[in-house]
């Protein structure tokens, strides 16, 4: 999973999948589908709000074993990778950390050459002075705090959207001095229902990450675009990192002075597996959810959103692959770029799907029109909740076209990667003109440091023909009066004719090339950016983003976020007695639930597990998404598992939960009631696709990685058995 918001301009769109309550229990269990019930819950609540049905589903442990602040509890075992783009967890005393392969995809692409091609082989650090650096840095959480108090004292209705903002973050950033005090920590306070709640969370960040262990793609990736999103699946989804700390076991900038780190608290591992009705426990950092999205913003998703995002990113694909088949250099330059853009794509069209499929329209409506007539039943709430309702219309009407451009700022122009890039010279230029040395001299500085990451995976060939499909797809469907005047003037200068504009215009442009960028930056010249056909381009429609569509989103978002606000607020209030889970946002959460299989559709019963007989039914050495290695197959077909067999001397694969999880959740543990780890989550359910939106309680499942299918890869097939060494087992 992954979430990808660019530039700060995209609607945030999210996922998610469950909690859940038994009605059977025991032996009828295992043949009885099992619902979920939607929940990711604050760990700091586990003792007040989840405790006691935990209990009644399995759950060994105390509240404090869960989460504390003074003591050693599972909350430290679980790391916020970068600013949350996946999860992952401490699994050893030695700092050793487990996330999903598709998390540790760049990492390993970054590291990877024709002659060490990491990706097609695997990478396994043999001793600790082999581990290579990760470039990205995790988090722990140190404790959370309610500060909705402070915040809500200094806010009324009667504000404006941008007066609001200033207030809670004057008071928020007073809050976040006070919690770091002298420590080395870094704190933020994150809104919540809305902007009805606010909370404090506190953490310490380790910058020493390194690679440790990754399989090649075809067991890490096994299915690839066509298994991505479905069950039954057969992946080996998992990486190793190691974090590492000063002697001090504090957080250091790379040393090879460091040492790795030693946790409060690492998962013993479970070699036992799992049963229809276990105890599943997902703990991570779940991006982003949009269960509280109406009506109207369901037809915005169906008719704007994802429809444009699917047709887009479907170009793009192309012409990576187009590119990515002429040689190795460049598909192992492009395979991250692609799997990250092919992720949402596939999610995209599965949502629509599901929407539809589901009648989530229907259901968002009804609750609309529930909590309209218990507004109108009391005259202080018609007077509080006035237009609220109301309010979704008029925004998504006035925004609709606005939107329609921001999406494809997103998706097709900032997806040219000299567009982009070019993008990063606006302060440069900046600069230039108004003759600030300083100014300059740090803004190119800065461009330096980048310029050959930047360049070291990039392809002109590809990234030209991908401006050319852009381009025409932002020529002909955004309707002419939202389109710049300099663009259209380009655009009618080539008489519709894209190819040739991508020709010439990379052909003149310094953006294409890290020899001109380089010759550039020895001379800089403001006018030579001026004239440059891709940052006119980039220019352009950013200033008349700027200009022309941002005021009209800034407008209208006022009246919408108020409509939000209290939409939520209005639930809660009417449904007092029900506890509402907030929705996901980059902060620390657990769901709980069971192991369970379900019934897709009519005649349709899917088990709880897969087998590695599963991967020798799909292969297929003619499809690069479903090649087995030789030795791999070779232990399947030998039955050679070790201590990782089952009971009945299968290998498990993956097994589903009905755990509520979504994009940053991969690399989340599953943890069985004794909080032990027994998988890795990676993934959802293809039938519950718009359960971001709608939780699904028949069909949502979360799907992960067996930990024994881990183990077995690591030992067995990697010969890596000294990282084994490292764990504690649970037989």
């Amino acid at each position: 999973m992954d979430l990808s918001p660019t530039f700060g301009f995209s609607l945030t769109i999210k996922l998610t999948m469950k909690k859940i309550s038994i009605l059977i229990a025991g032996f009828l269990l295992a043949f009885a589908p099992v619902k979920a019930d939607e929940g990711m819950w604050l760990p700091m609540f586990v003792k007040r709000l989840n405790y006691v049905d935990m209990q009644k589903q399995g759950l060994q442990l105390t509240p404090e074993e869960i989460y504390s602040v003074n003591n050693s509890s599972l909350k430290d075992a679980i790391v916020r990778l970068g600013r949350g783009f996946c999860t992952g967890e401490i699994i050893s005393d030695q700092g050793l950390m487990l996330t999903n392969h598709h998390c540790g995809f760049g990492v390993i692409q970054e590291n990877s050459t024709e002659e060490h091609n990491y990706l097609d082989d695997g990478f396994w650090a043999m001793k600790k002075s082999d581990e290579l650096p990760a470039g990205f840095a995790v988090s722990f959480l140190v404790r959370m705090e309610d500060v909705s108090k402070p915040i809500n004292a200094v806010l009324n209705e009667e504000m404006s959207l941008m007066d609001r903002a200033k207030a809670i973050k004057k008071v928020s950033d007073s809050l976040e001095k006070a919690a770091v005090g002298e420590f080395e920590y870094t704190a933020n306070v994150k809104s919540f229902y809305n902007g009805n709640e606010f909370y404090l969370f506190v953490y310490e960040t380790f910058p020493d990450v390194r690679l440790v262990g990754a399989p090649p793609s075809s067991v890490g990736k096994f299915g690839g675009d066509t298994d991505n999103w479905m069950w039954p699946r057969h992946t080996g989804d998992f990486t190793m990192f190691r974090v590492y700390a000063d002697k001090d076991n504090k957080p250091a900038e790379y040393s090879e002075e460091n040492k790795p780190y030693t946790p409060k608290h690492s998962l013993p591992i479970s070699l036992k597996g799992v049963e229809p009705g276990d105890f599943s426990m997902i703990f991570g950092y779940p991006g982003s959810t949009d269960r509280y999205l109406t009506s109207e913003g369901i037809n915005y998703e169906l008719e704007v959103r994802q429809p444009a995002s699917v047709k887009l990113r479907r170009q793009v694909l192309d012409a990576y692959q187009e590119g990515m088949d002429q040689n190795e250099k460049t598909r192992i330059q492009y395979a991250s770029k692609f799997a990250s853009v092919a992720n949402y794509w596939k999610y995209f069209i599965g949502q629509q799907a599901g929407l539809k499929r589901l009648k989530v329209y229907d259901k968002k409506k009804g609750q609309e029109d529930a909590l309209a007539a218990w507004i109108a039943k009391d005259e202080d709430s018609k007077k509080l909740y006035a237009g609220v309702i109301e309010g979704f219309k008029t925004g998504y009407d006035n925004m609709k076209e606005a939107n329609r451009v921001r999406v494809y700022l997103n998706e097709a122009i900032f997806r040219v990667e000299a567009i982009a890039y070019s993008f990063q010279f606006s302060g440069l230029k900046s600069a230039l003109e108004s003759d600030n040395e300083t100014s300059t001299n740090q803004t190119m500085e800065r461009i330096k440091g980048g310029m050959d990451a930047h360049f070291k995976d990039y392809n002109m060939s590809i990234d030209r023909n991908v401006f050319a499909a852009m381009m025409k797809d932002y020529s002909n469907d955004i309707p002419k009066e939202n389109q710049p005047e300099d663009y259209k003037k380009m655009v009618t200068k080539y008489k519709g004719d894209f190819k040739k504009m991508a020709d010439d215009a990379y052909a003149k442009s310094i953006f294409g090339s890290k020899e001109k960028i380089a010759a550039f930056l020895e001379k800089p010249s403001e006018k030579i950016l001026a004239k440059d056909p891709i940052f006119m381009i980039q220019s352009s429609i950013i200033g008349h983003f700027r200009s022309n569509i941002s005021p009209i989103i800034q407008t209208e978002s006022e009246g919408l976020k108020r409509s939000e606000r209290l939409f939520v607020k209005g639930l809660r209030e009417m449904n007092s007695d029900k506890v509402y889970a907030a929705d996901a946002n980059s902060t620390m959460r657990f769901t709980y639930g069971q192991v369970g299989g379900y019934e897709p559709m009519d005649g349709a019963k899917y088990s709880h597990v897969t087998t590695a007989q599963g991967i020798l039914e799909k292969e297929d050495p003619s499809n690069p998404e479903f090649v087995v290695p030789a030795k791999l197959k070779k232990l399947i077909q030998d039955k050679d598992f070790g201590q990782y067999a089952d009971k009945k001397g299968d290998l498990i694969i993956n097994f589903i939960a009905n755990n509520d999880i979504t994009g940053g959740n991969s690399g989340s543990p599953m943890i069985n009631g004794n909080g032990e780890l027994v998988g890795t989550a990676f993934d959802g359910n293809w039938e519950a696709m718009s359960g971001d939106i709608a939780f699904e309680t028949e069909l949502q499942r979360t799907i992960g990685v067996d930990i024994r299918y881990t183990l077995f890869i690591i030992d067995k097939y990697a010969g890596a058995s000294h990282l084994i060494d490292e764990m504690k087992l649970v037989k």
